[in-house]
Parts: C-alpha cells; sequence; structure tokens
C-alpha cells in the first residue's frame, strides 16, 4: 500500500534544481525546502538567492534558511512541518538530529556511482581520472558522509569531448530521474538498501582548491588533459606563461608530435597555435583566458598577445 509522503527537500545551487522541480511536476507533497542562507556575490555584491530558493519561492513553498542546522528554534520548526521523509541533493552535511527525524528517512542523490568518488568534488575527479563512465546515486543517510547504503544507480558514459560543465548538465537531469525511481520505491515500500563496498580500489573525491588546480606539465599529454577538462569550464585549470595567469579551459592531444623540449615550453607561430610541452608530447591549447581578459579561442588571444616564448 502507498504510503502518503510529506517531503521536505534540502539543496542550494542549480544542480538541485531539476530534483526538486520533477518532485513538484509528479504532484509530491513538499512541505518545506532548506537552503542556504543569501549572501552577496558579484561585482556589485548584491544579495543573492540560492537557485533552489529561487525555484521555491516561485512555486509559493515555504523556505528555511538556517545558519545553524542544530539550532534548537531551527529544529523545531522543521519538526513542525512533519515531513516523513527527507531529499538532499548538493547541500552541506547534515547532523544526526536532522538526517533521523523523518520516519522513512533521508536520502542523498550524490553525483557518482558510490562508493566510488565519496566526497566534494565527484563530477571533477571522475573526468580528471579518466573515467569512461560515472553517473548518479540515491542513498540513505548516515554518520560518514557518502558512506550510507545505496538505493538505485544510473550509469551516464563519459564521452571524449565531455567536461565538468557537460558532464554536471547531464548528472543533474540524471539525479532528477533517479530521485522520482527512488521516492516511487519507498512510497511503494519497494527498496532493499545495500551496505557499500569498499576496497583499495575505492577512489576519492575531496573538495577542489585554487592552488590544486594548477597544470603540472611533466605529465603525460593525455592526463593534462584530463586534468583541464575535469576542471573546465570551472574552477578552471591555470598555468603561467611570460609571466601571467592563463586559464585553460580545453585543449587537444597532438598525436606524433615531434618537439624535443622541456615540459611546460610554449611552441607557437604567434598566428594560428599554441602548443605546450609535455612529458611525452604535446598539447594544442584552443581555448583559454588570460588574466584581465575575457575567455576566448586561441587565435582570437593571438591576433591581440604575443607570447615571448616563441620557439617556431
Amino acid at each position: 500500500m502507498n504510503q502518503e509522503l510529506r517531503i521536505v527537500f534540502m539543496g542550494t545551487p542549480d544542480f538541485a534544481v531539476p530534483t526538486l522541480q520533477a518532485l513538484v511536476e509528479h504532484n509530491y507533497t513538499i512541505a518545506a525546502v532548506i537552503t542556504a542562507p543569501d549572501k552577496p556575490a558579484g561585482r556589485g555584491q548584491k544579495i543573492q538567492q540560492s537557485p533552489v530558493k529561487e525555484y521555491a519561492v516561485s512555486q509559493s513553498i515555504p523556505v528555511l534558511q538556517p545558519t545553524n542546522l542544530k539550532s534548537e528554534a531551527f529544529l523545531e520548526e522543521l519538526r513542525s512541518y512533519k515531513a516523513n521523509l527527507q531529499i538532499v541533493v548538493a547541500f552541506r552535511m547534515l547532523p544526526e538530529v536532522v538526517w533521523a527525524m523523518p520516519e522513512l528517512g533521508s536520502f542523498n542523490i550524490h553525483g557518482s556511482l558510490l562508493p566510488q568518488y565519496r566526497g566534494a568534488a565527484p563530477i571533477n575527479w571522475a573526468i580528471i581520472n579518466g573515467e569512461k563512465e560515472t553517473g548518479v546515486t540515491s542513498f540513505f543517510l548516515k554518520h560518514e558522509i557518502d558512506t550510507g547504503d545505496l538505493l538505485f544507480q544510473t550509469r551516464v558514459p563519459v564521452l571524449e569531448e565531455d567536461d565538468f560543465g557537460s558532464m554536471y548538465e547531464k548528472l543533474k537531469y540524471e539525479g532528477a530521474t533517479l530521485a522520482i525511481r527512488t521516492v516511487q520505491a519507498i512510497e511503494q515500500g519497494n527498496v532493499q538498501p545495500q551496505p557499500q563496498q569498499t576496497t583499495s580500489e575505492t577512489k576519492h573525491a575531496p573538495k577542489i582548491f585554487k592552488e590544486t588546480c594548477e597544470i603540472n606539465w611533466n605529465q603525460p599529454a593525455k592526463t593534462v588533459r584530463n586534468f583541464i577538462r575535469g576542471l573546465s569550464p570551472y574552477p578552471a585549470a591555470w598555468t603561467r606563461f611570460d609571466g601571467k595567469t592563463f586559464k585553460i579551459f580545453k585543449t587537444e592531444v597532438l598525436e606524433n608530435a615531434a618537439y624535443m623540449s622541456e615540459p611546460g615550453h610554449l611552441i607557437t607561430d604567434n598566428k594560428t597555435y599554441l602548443h605546450v610541452q609535455t612529458a611525452d608530447g604535446a598539447l594544442a591549447i584552443l581555448d583559454l583566458q588570460m588574466e584581465g581578459k575575457k575567455r576566448m579561442p586561441v587565435q582570437d588571444l593571438l591576433r591581440g598577445y604575443t607570447f615571448k616564448q616563441e620557439t617556431a
């Protein structure tokens, strides 16, 4: 027999919006939405609402924006919504008093095939590591982050031309479809949670910082290209040429490149191409952004800038 659901949804960025939208469109009762507090952003430092809040407000769903998830005032308000299921997509770590509150539990949608790529940046790391497949997972929350019992998974191929941006778009919609599948199974009492099995092969997805986005040209060309793909367009891999910082968004491995210079060395005619030596060959830079400038194709940059390290 189907159980009547009252759902509290938790999420902040646009990655979470398709899931919330799918729940609304499937006529589930969303008792409340919990999202990050409004904060100043951009050059004008205007106060901005999270994408999840914007959508919730458009649907007249009550919105809670706690700064402290353990505060008694917040917990009392959360209890007042009498939810029996909580769904979490791209939100922060929850204390047990929150995730254990609803009778049917709290489940999360994670952008990897757990137990692979637990952590804050699963989509980035799957591409950086050259995976040919990733996906989305629904699982019940428990104490340690991303370790709860598995519910369902959807596998998604990583294509050669994919980067973080394109996989993010694919997975946010696959996540929404998976969330509906998971809710329907819970509603029908038809879930069989499975413990995660980790091995020495289990890979992790730690948070990415600006300093860890610097390109190491001493690696093979394919490894460098995957690193750049996994960080494009955000937060973006970067390097320094001519004493200036350049973000690199798109590259191509040059097959049979016969350059014999030091890794990191530029080879360019300063008109049509910009190649960089790696440990085992060269990469053609196709799309980049010089500090203080907009992102552009390499030919556009070369029309207005001449590299000092010219060797061709």
